[in-house]
């Protein structure tokens, strides 16, 4: 028996008790408490209070008949004891841990031979075997016995039966302290019946349990049967059970992340489906109602990766420059991994087309290890393709976020929404307005499909919205996102998008080696000033294919292929070296039979990988003496050209023809293609742009601006000359497509105008009788925006004083009546306009100092740049003296 030790001290003297020879122990049964029911279950507060028991105490709770135990082994503080006999307690001998001297009892003297003894044994044997059928457990009791204490006699059985009976302690230490054998053994004999009555107990228990499966179950159990029979047969069919079972698989997997009050309307659905008909059209409306339910990822996040250095390093790779982007997504990375998880933002990148808008969001997605989707809301008109639609319509489908959610498989994806600037307005609604719940970072945990009908947490999705314009944004939704904005790229930059992301690219789309050509810096660059001045990259990349399509169409016609050689099979080359075999892939015929005539031909496919291949690939003398065998039949020469294997170990005259026709190979390299800035027009044809910049210096009533579009910035001339002299007040007339801001911007600097000169020169009397004519070149193109007004007022200066403006200046601001010039938009992309047109000084309005100074330091590298409050300050620039302007 094992027995639990809690007390240290006894404890170490049955370790130090079990190194002697013989290494024993006393076990006594405990007394109950007086006044305690000894049939009743005892907490173990009891038992508690027993170990506390010293001395004395303890000996006086102890029966005086216990067992002499041998100690088997110890482990821990688990004691495994083996009893041996009887010994009857006397004195004790110390208190801690208890000793105390014992007296060895023996039975008393029985005669073996007498008809009680041996009547009541074979009872208790027969009653042992009864419940030994019933009773398994019994058995290895039986077993374990006979292994340690040998056969059974009548005392030892006595012994056994009472050991194994589950009846009261009080009843088995009876057994112990009967010295008697004859009375020992009917002791057990009653211990032994009465398990074998409540073996008796146990089975009709059970059959009366079974006995309460009622015919409903019976039938329920065996529709089961049924159901598996048929379905191991595949008769199975698509019915309501399997469609249940099938929904119930789904969502008990998810069932720990699944919110309660989804998990409670997928089970009043799949109640539902059981009550409908198959063929009823509720049903099939129930069934894909469970179907998105159950698919959805409810509280299923993909693991993050918030390794800044790692986010970098891809951000870095896959795009040259956007400092301010990068820094932005390395900022939410760094705060997802102090708070240990992520929460969704929206952020909104603006800019012109082509700088690489959607480009980023599939490199963040990759840098955070999240799922990426990507859906485009221009011209969307529709309100139901975000919310969803009612289900009680035909044809209902979820809005894009369940369908993106089911789509990607985790709750917390990137989701890329495109041109967000360009939404439709339908008579169904407007599509803006229902953005407001999906993009609102208080409102998206909560977010409300109207087919779904329950709540959706987007609050750990990561948005990212594209525009080319902010301003056609609804200001309500705008104010839920965060504006980062990507200007266009200088030509430095794009040069180095070109040369290391946009270039390398399409050589490897193209199939083309970079040993086989090689595109210079000038052709670039020529290429970037003279075909794409964009903003960004995307028509610089249509270019770079365009001369790679024809790069490899020229190789192709100098007869290279970079796709996967040829088959060749090694064959032993034969005793003779007259006649040699011949391995190559056969596609007719007429080849077999003209080859078969003077070469063994392989025709099976063969394996086209070169790792099992160890033989030099040789050309035939046809390909060295070409004009010899010019005349010959085509099928005959093609035999010639074929790949031919040596065995070069065969004969020295086949290491020769092994040289001569390799060096042959190498005479017939392919010549490498390079496109440089000189045969640039025979790839891309003529320049589209020859330059913004029409004048060196512009002449009088002439003045170079800087504006701003969806495309990125450009320089633009803005032209006055004088009419004809009107009798009474001087007048003003405006071309080039302007809109209605600029044009009340050209009356506010003819007023200016007359202010200043006024100031200037009293005695000009120029703008008193004089038309004005102001125009804005490239008539096509319609143009607006407050930012031309102090480029107005100095080109109608410039032609009343007769004097041109300052060599290489452009200005932009907005002027009022009393000559303040007010901040403008756009000054990194009118920057690097006035870059592009070889401007060496800018008259920007003080305002925007901080965004100038913003900008990076190649952006503002080699240029002149003013901040003015007033006009005067522009004029003082503008119209310095000649030794100024010589000296500039």
């Amino acid at each position: 028996m094992p027995i639990h030790v809690k007390d240290p001290k006894l404890l170490q003297a049955l370790v130090e008790n079990s190194k002697r020879s013989g290494p024993y122990a006393g076990a006594f049964l405990v007394k109950d408490d007086e006044g305690t029911n000894p049939n009743t279950v005892t907490s173990s507060e009891s038992d508690n209070s027993i170990h506390d028991l010293k001395g004395k105490e303890l000996l006086k709770r102890l029966h005086d008949v216990g067992t002499l135990a041998q100690i088997t082994r110890i482990q821990g503080d688990l004691v495994v004891l083996l009893g041996h006999h009887r010994v009857r307690k006397t004195e004790m001998v110390a208190e801690d841990p208890l000793i105390v001297k014992v007296d060895h009892l023996k039975e008393m003297p029985y005669d073996k031979d007498d008809d009680v003894i041996k009547a009541t044994s074979f009872e208790v044997i027969s009653t042992l075997r009864d419940v030994l059928k019933t009773n398994s457990l019994w058995k290895d009791q039986v077993q374990t016995y006979t292994q340690h204490m040998g056969d059974f006699n009548y005392p030892r059985l006595a012994d056994f039966g009472a050991a194994i009976s589950g009846a009261n302690k009080l009843l088995c230490q009876e057994v112990l302290e009967e010295l008697d054998v004859c009375k020992r053994l009917k002791l057990t004999l009653e211990l032994v019946k009465r398990e074998l009555e409540i073996s008796k107990l146990q089975e009709s228990i059970a059959k009366t349990i079974e006995e309460k499966v009622t015919g409903e179950q019976r039938r329920y159990l065996l529709n089961e049967l049924l159901k598996a029979i048929k379905k191991e047969l595949g008769l199975e069919t698509d019915d309501k059970t399997a469609l249940s079972e099938k929904f119930r698989e789904r969502i008990e997997a998810k069932k720990d992340k699944c919110p309660p009050h989804v998990l409670q309307v997928i089970e009043e659905e799949l109640t539902k489906l059981q009550l409908l008909e198959a063929s009823s059209s509720e049903f099939s409306v129930t069934r894909n109602y469970l179907d998105w339910l159950t698919l959805l990822p409810w509280r299923d996040y993909s693991d993050e990766n918030f390794d800044v250095y790692h986010a970098q390093c891809i951000l870095d790779e896959d795009h040259y420059g956007l400092a301010n982007v990068k820094e932005r997504i390395l900022e939410f990375i760094a705060v997802g991994k102090l708070r240990g998880s992520s929460q969704g933002k929206i952020i909104c990148l603006s800019g012109p087309p082509g700088v690489g808008k959607t480009s980023i969001g599939r490199s963040i997605a990759r840098a955070l290890n999240r799922k990426f989707y990507r859906f485009s809301v221009g011209g969307l008109a529709d309100v139901a393709e975000i919310k969803g639609h009612r289900r009680t319509y035909v044809g209902a489908m979820p809005g894009k976020m369940a369908q993106c959610l089911k789509s990607v498989g985790t709750a917390n994806p990137l989701v890329l929404i495109d041109e967000i600037d360009k939404l439709g307005r339908g008579h169904s609604g407007d599509p803006a307005s229902a953005l407001l719940e999906l993009l609102d970072p208080e409102q998206n945990a909560n977010f409300l499909d109207h087919y779904l009908d329950v709540p959706i947490d987007l609050s750990k999705v990561l948005f990212v919205c594209t525009a080319n314009v902010i301003e056609m944004i609804p200001n309500p939704l705008l104010d839920r996102m965060e504006i980062i904005s990507i200007a266009g790229y200088i030509t430095d930059e794009k040069m180095h998008i070109a040369r290391d992301y946009l270039e390398k690219n399409t050589r490897e789309v193209s199939g083309i080696k970079p040993e086989q050509v090689e595109v210079t810096d000038d052709a670039l660059l020529a290429l970037i000033e003279n075909y794409c001045q964009e903003a960004g990259v995307r028509n610089l990349q249509k270019h770079i294919e365009k001369i790679y399509r024809k790069i490899a169409l020229k190789l192709v016609r100098q007869g290279v292929s970079n796709g996967p050689p040829r088959d060749i099979t090694i064959v032993e080359a034969k005793e003779d070296l007259a006649s040699f075999d011949v391995a190559i892939k056969v596609e007719d015929e007429k080849s077999k039979d003209s080859l078969a005539k003077d070469a063994s031909v392989d025709v099976n496919p063969i394996d086209s990988s070169l790792e099992n291949i160890n033989a030099i690939p040789l050309t035939t003398e046809s390909e060295i003496d070409h004009n010899e065998h010019s005349n010959e039949d085509p099928i005959e020469k093609n035999l010639q050209e074929t790949t031919k294997v040596f065995n070069t170990s065969s004969a020295p005259e086949a290491n020769k023809s092994a040289q001569r026709t390799t060096e042959a190979l190498a005479d017939k390299s392919v010549e490498k293609i390079i496109v440089n800035a000189s045969n640039l027009g025979d790839f891309v044809g003529k320049p589209v742009f020859q330059t913004e910049r029409i004048y060196d210096q512009t002449p009088v009533g002439v003045v170079m601006g800087l504006a701003w579009n969806s495309m990125g910035g450009s320089t633009l001339y803005i032209e006055t000359a004088k009419v004809e002299e009107s009798e009474g007040k001087g007048a003003l007339v405006v071309t080039g497509q302007l809109g209605d801001v600029m044009k009340e911007s050209a009356q506010i600097a003819h007023t200016v105008c007359r202010a200043v000169l006024l100031e200037k020169e009293p005695n000009n009397p120029f703008f008193a009788k004089l038309k004005l004519h102001l125009h804005v070149p490239a008539g096509a193109i319609p143009k607006d925006g407050p930012s031309a007004g102090c480029t107005m007022v100095t080109s109608m200066l410039s032609l009343a004083m007769g004097k041109s403006v300052k060599k290489d200046l452009a200005m932009t601001g907005e002027v009022t009546l009393t000559g303040r010039v007010l901040p403008i938009g756009g000054v990194k992309e009118k920057t690097i306009a006035a870059r592009r047109s070889g401007v060496k000084t800018i008259i920007f309005p003080s305002a925007n100092r901080r965004d100038f100074d913003e900008l990076a330091s190649n952006v503002k590298e080699g240029l002149e740049v003013h901040f003015v409050d007033t006009y005067n300050e522009i004029y003082d620039i503008a119209f310095a003296s000649d030794a100024e302007t010589q000296e500039s």
